[in-house]
């Protein structure tokens, strides 16, 4: 059974966040980790070498595949903060609405700056998908 390729790596979150260019975006990362670890409690972990990550939750597929995976994390990319709401958006429209300016994938969220959106909405956000990733999810 292949494994995912991303995977908790023991290279430094401080490094990477400490070693961001733009300034502002330096900032953001670090309001960001704050969120994240306050919804997780956990502490964070690199996932390869660009994703910052937190907590862990075990999948199934009905195919017979299972792994673990963050519970919510984010990449500091050069276009856009990149953050992983795992269970992706339909769940939380309505907060979705009240963001602000973004863009979406299946489960990222890409944010060019924390100025764009809503910061309260934003966090909220966070600890809904973390709330809806343990209700559903066997998680540590």
């Amino acid at each position: 059974m292949a494994k995912n390729k991303t995977q908790p790596t023991r290279r430094s979150v401080t490094a990477l966040i400490n070693n961001i260019d733009d300034r502002q975006k330096r900032a953001d990362a670090k309001k960001i980790t704050a969120m994240m670890r306050k919804a997780t409690g956990a502490r964070a972990a690199m996932w390869g070498p660009s994703i910052v990550g937190y907590g862990r939750y075990h999948y199934r597929y009905e195919s017979g595949r299972e792994g673990d995976f963050m519970l919510t994390g984010f990449s500091p990319r050069k276009q856009a903060l990149t953050v992983y709401i795992i269970p992706g958006f339909k769940p939380f429209e309505s907060l979705m609405k009240k963001l602000g300016k973004y863009k979406t994938g299946k489960s990222c969220l890409y944010i060019k700056r924390l100025s764009d959106v809503d910061e309260g909405v934003l966090e909220h956000l966070i600890v809904e998908s973390v709330k809806h990733m343990r209700m559903n999810y066997e998680t540590k």
